[in-house]
This record gives C-alpha cells, structure tokens and sequence, in this order.
C-alpha cells in the first residue's frame, strides 16, 4: 500500500509521500514523487498502485513533457496529457494484467503551477484518465491508505493554513497511518511549493530524525485527553459498582 498526499493553501502546495514498497514478504523503499521543473513551469506526480504500471505512465509523460513542454501553459493542460498517457498504458497492459490475476490501478496527485495558472492547482487522477480538482472546503488529497490519517485533515488543515502548519498537520497524518498499517512507512519524501515562485524544494525524512515529533504528538494527546471535561461522564460511572 502506499501513503501520499497533496495539500493546497492560499500559499502554496505540500506533498508529502511515503516510500514502502511491499510485494509479497519482500519489503523495498522507492520514491513515490516526480517532479518536472523549468523557468515558469513547476509540477510534481504522486502515485498509488501497481509499480509497473505507475513508471510505464510517468515514463511516457515525462516524454511528452520534453517534447511538448511550451504547449502546457496551465496545470490542467499537463494533467490531460498525464490521463491520456494513463489510458495508453491501459490500452497496451489492462488485458495482459487481467489474464495475470492482476488489476489495472493507478490513482495520482498532480500539483503545481505553470505560466498562466493565477495560482498552484491540485488534481487527482483516476486510473480511468478522468480528474477532479481540489476544493477550498477540502484542500487536499490523499491516495492510498486513506482511512488513518484524513481525520487529523478534517479537523486540522483548511485552505487558510500556513505552508507550515499544512506540514505539520500532514505529517501527524502519515504518522497515524504508520502506526495503524505496516504496509506505509519511512522514509518519507516531502515537497513544498510556495506561490509564484516557481521552485518546488525537496527533502527526505528518516525515522530518526522525526521521532522525537511522534513522541511529542503522543504525550501531548494523552494530556489533551485527560484535560477534557469529565462531568459527564458521571451518568454512567455513577452506576458502576466501585
């Protein structure tokens, strides 16, 4: 399985994606995110699904990328272009994976800015090639294992949030994740795209050098629930024999 997710403020785009690559018993690290930069032309890929499937289409976008770089002036654009590569792989492998037990499945996260994009755009594509774009009341996408850590999102993140605390937040919710599936896990690659800038940055994280933030977390929500008005717990307490 696979944990990546794109937010999108007023300030920018965060991408954060693990690296665990599980096949079988067999357990690998591969990276997870693409980037494409040139002058006015800024976008990162994120991928869920078969490992064969995701480097055949990003392979043909990133063809089509060289050949065609001045044609994707605004993020939408680029998108279709990585959807119409999507369909060709389908096209060339569904019936080959199909006779071989296996699904045709590729879920990705485009984000970026390009030329004529007024702001950075967040898209999430389908295996079938279609896409729908993030919204302002739900900034943010996650592909993968979804069920852990997009609580966190709810309650957490809005379209408001500072770059920083966009990251913040998506890390507690990979860490949720990490800690509810064994198949997600460090390290874990993470981009940041501030507005017009036109330069996306990248890092990689190991365990070790965000344990003592999980730690944090931890301790800080035992407090936090500890802290919380009682009361009413009465009700029921009060009729449990001591």
């Amino acid at each position: 399985m696979t944990y990546c997710l794109g937010i999108c403020t007023k300030d920018g785009l965060i991408a954060l994606a693990d690296t665990r690559i599980t096949s079988g018993n067999q357990t690998t690290t591969a990276k997870k995110i693409s980037l494409s930069q040139r002058p006015g032309h800024s976008l990162f890929i994120m991928t869920s699904g078969l490992r064969s499937v995701r480097d055949k289409a990003v392979t043909y976008f990133e063809e089509e990328i060289e050949a065609k770089d001045k044609t994707f002036n605004k993020l939408f654009k680029a998108t279709n272009a990585f959807a119409k590569q999507l369909r060709q792989v389908a096209k060339e492998d569904k019936k080959a994976l199909a006779e071989s037990g296996l699904s045709f499945n590729l879920h990705a996260i485009v984000g970026g800015q390009l030329e004529d994009d007024p702001e950075p755009k967040l898209f999430l594509v389908y295996p079938e090639g279609n896409w729908v774009e993030v919204s302002k009341a739900t900034p943010f996408f996650i592909i993968g294992n979804t069920g852990y850590g997009k609580p966190i999102l709810d309650r957490a993140v809005s379209y408001e949030s500072s770059l920083e605390f966009a990251l913040k937040t998506g890390f507690l919710s990979f860490d949720a994740t990490r800690l509810s599936a064994n198949d997600v896990g460090f390290p874990i690659d993470v981009v940041v795209y501030r507005k017009d800038t036109f330069q996306m940055v990248e890092q990689r994280y190991e365990e070790s050098e965000l344990r003592s933030v999980s730690k944090f977390w931890d301790q800080s929500m035992k407090k936090i629930i500890n802290e919380i008005d009682g009361t009413w717990l009465d009700k029921v307490f009060s009729k449990v024999t001591p």
